[in-house]
């Protein structure tokens, strides 16, 4: 097994990606029962990173979760991944499992939490060469998990209608999907939401996903910009009558749709909107504002808290 180059924190110690393991007993892998955050390093900053761990504090207090250090301990620590990894472009992961009971019972609140952090190589869903391609897409049948059963604002790693999604889309030639809900309106694709635009509005399921720091990022932009833009109920037949189609995601940012169920959106092409939208995106990274050095963080006083 070839491992990624980067570093974990696991067990209370930094080790290399290929010594981080968890045992078969840990509840994350034996029920899913976890939680997680992506944020990502460009240029040798984080971006947003103060959004990503207030999420991942929300997500973890909803599902009961107790996290083992304090919340500044744990910036230091996803800091201090990636300043040993020496990665100036990264995609940094911090997950908390319910981890496993010493009796082995199966009463979850006897279990003990366990904290994991890792630093890899930057990771794309559509890579800089390809945006101006874009990215083809499907519009998958299979329906997302309905939002009474998972709550989709908490970041969870039941992704198997997301699995069976990415298989429907390689059947028909396509690169990803996009998942619908119960009524066959739009959802959210595998770690990335989907936005519309028609005669210059912009619209995104409101229902039914994940609040993605990306697509909060997008929806700040275009407010900057002046583009109207609603979170609403968005209709499947909608994308496929766009002007523009874009996703959003951490593992790459604003990226253009430009082909659903095989044909083009529009003229088949990255739209005025998407562009600037991408551009602006990109440009915030050196914004101190929405970003923040690698060497600050690893160097911050875990005790401050954040």
């Amino acid at each position: 097994m070839n491992y990624p180059a980067g570093t974990a924190y696991i067990d209370g110690a930094f080790v290399p990606m290929s010594e981080a393991k968890i045992s078969v007993l840990d509840w994350g892998f034996l029920h899913s029962d976890a939680t997680y955050d992506v944020v990502h390093v460009w240029k040798g900053r984080f971006f947003r990173l103060d959004t990503h761990v207030e999420r991942f504090l929300r997500s973890a207090d909803r599902l009961r979760l107790t996290l083992p250090v304090s919340p500044g301990k744990l910036v230091q620590i996803l800091g201090e991944c990636v300043a040993r990894s020496g990665f100036e472009d990264a995609y940094v992961e911090m997950v908390l499992t319910r981890g496993l009971s010493p009796t082995f019972s199966r009463d979850p609140r006897e279990a003990h939490n366990q904290l994991i952090c890792f630093a890899i190589p930057f990771g794309w869903i559509l890579r800089p060469e390809q945006r101006e391609a874009g990215l083809s897409i499907v519009l998958s049948d299979i329906r997302r998990i309905p939002p009474d059963s998972v709550d989709p604002t908490v970041k969870n790693y039941h992704w198997l209608d997301f699995v069976m999604g990415l298989y429907d889309a390689y059947d028909r030639g396509a690169q990803s999907a996009v998942l619908t809900d119960v009524d066959g309106n739009l959802a959210e694709g595998p770690g990335f939401n989907i936005f519309t635009v028609r005669q210059g509005r912009i619209a995104t399921p409101d229902r039914g996903v994940l609040r993605g720091v990306t697509r909060q990022s997008a929806i700040e932009l275009a407010a900057e910009f002046g583009f109207p833009l609603e979170e609403r109920v968005v209709a499947a037949a909608e994308a496929l009558a766009a002007d523009e189609v874009f996703i959003t995601s951490t593992a790459g940012g604003i990226m253009p749709v430009t082909r659903i169920n095989a044909a083009a959106v529009s003229e088949g092409r990255m739209g005025p909107v998407t562009r600037a939208l991408l551009e602006a995106y990109w440009a915030r990274h050196e914004d101190p504002a929405w970003s923040t050095a690698v060497a600050d963080v690893a160097l911050a006083d875990p005790g401050a808290g954040r």
